[in-house]
């Protein structure tokens, strides 16, 4: 991984859509900061389409699409996008799963919620469960005690023998029961909504994240920055990103802002 200031100055100035985890890559010990906030603002006035690719839930993502200065969401690690059309007020959602099959495997994440909390002691359900449409978030550490790695570990192992996928965030294991990701949902969002192919346009895309669960992203993109606390899962993480910033979470983030901003605008050092 390289600095984010290292970033080639020709290749920050073609970007033209900037993907974003939310938590701990946004946002600093759970709080959106207001550089991080504002850093979104200028990118998208600044012709940068901006996309939070989030394990939050479909609760948090309606607000965010309707009332951020955003593209468009991605959530609950690619369950869904929402995307709000302002001229037609109009919320667009296009989900993963039929409505139908998302209810039967509720049932079953009901099944692997009890085992896991029968089995892992301080795990909780997540807070914000009640506003999920598709998985089941586990939390270690948002409003528990963290726990050891080796619990959390565990966590993601009574998912996978429960035939679960499960991917492991800054804060939740998160679980659910079909084949999607982050990038497979982003791959659809921006080809809907932003009429954009991903896949020839990787060189002038940007992800930005900080955990296990950005790998698809990371992989991916050819020029996917980490923000400073990716370090942190160094060694389990399968694919790491091209760039790392100096600076942890939403403070990182602007940082990587201000590299796109200034290439854009020709701001620069020679």
């Amino acid at each position: 991984m390289r600095a984010v200031d290292e970033m080639p100055i020709d290749v920050a100035a073609q970007v033209t859509v900037l993907f974003a985890d939310i938590d701990d890559t946004l946002t600093n010990e759970g709080r959106l900061p207001a550089a991080a906030y504002g850093a979104i603002e200028r990118l998208t006035e600044g012709g940068v389409r901006v996309a939070p690719i989030t394990g939050r839930p479909a609760g948090w993502c309606d607000m965010i699409a309707r009332m951020w200065p955003v593209a468009g969401v991605v959530g609950e690690n690619g369950a869904f996008y929402f995307a709000y059309d302002r001229t037609k007020r109009r919320m667009r959602r296009s989900f993963a799963i039929a409505d139908a099959q998302r209810v039967s495997n509720r049932e079953k994440l009901n099944r692997v919620s009890a085992r896991i909390l029968a089995e892992v002691q301080g795990a909780a359900i997540s807070a914000d469960q009640l506003y999920r449409e598709a998985d089941l978030a586990i939390d270690f550490c948002e409003d528990v005690p963290a726990l050891p790695a080796s619990e959390v570990d565990r966590i993601k192992r009574i998912f996978e023998e429960e035939g679960a996928v499960a991917k492991v965030s800054s804060i939740h294991v998160n679980g659910w029961y079909g084949a999607y990701d982050k990038l497979t949902m982003t791959r659809r969002f921006a080809a809907d909504i932003l009429g954009v192919d991903i896949d020839d346009e990787r060189d002038r895309i940007v992800f930005v994240g900080d955990s296990p669960n950005d790998a698809p992203m990371f992989g991916f993109f050819p020029n996917a920055c980490g923000v400073a606390n990716v370090l942190a899962f160094t060694g389990r993480i399968d694919a790491e990103p091209a760039f790392v910033a100096t600076r942890e979470g939403g403070h990182g983030f602007v940082e990587v802002a201000n590299r796109i901003l200034d290439a854009r605008s020709g701001r620069h050092a020679a």
